[in-house]
């Protein structure tokens, strides 16, 4: 949930600062520079939340398996994103922002 909330919020900044009119490879870094220390204190808390449980032999899994989805998947958030939809954006152009079906 969290990742994916990312994500959306991510890609919504972006849509929000080409819409105003500033270029495409400025509104991507803009967001990404912006929404990354919000993410990360995000990301941050749950695997502070998550270390409380590494003690617990039964848990332990769960915790660690935890610690690392978030870490990766938070700079995944951070990286992966940002780029593919520049490249979405890139290919199909900025009409495909106003586009509705």
């Amino acid at each position: 949930g969290i990742i994916v909330r990312n994500s959306i919020l991510l890609v919504d900044f972006i849509n929000h600062s080409v819409l105003a009119g500033k270029p495409l490879e400025e509104a991507v870094i803009e967001a990404g520079a912006v929404r990354a220390k919000p993410i990360i204190l995000t990301a941050l808390a749950a695997m502070i939340g998550a270390f409380f449980i590494l003690s617990d032999p039964i848990f332990q899994g769960l915790a660690v398996s935890m610690v690392f989805g978030i870490l990766v998947s938070t700079l995944l958030t951070l990286v992966v994103i940002p780029l593919l939809y520049f490249g979405y954006l890139k290919h199909f152009g900025i009409a495909a922002l106003t586009h509705t079906e």
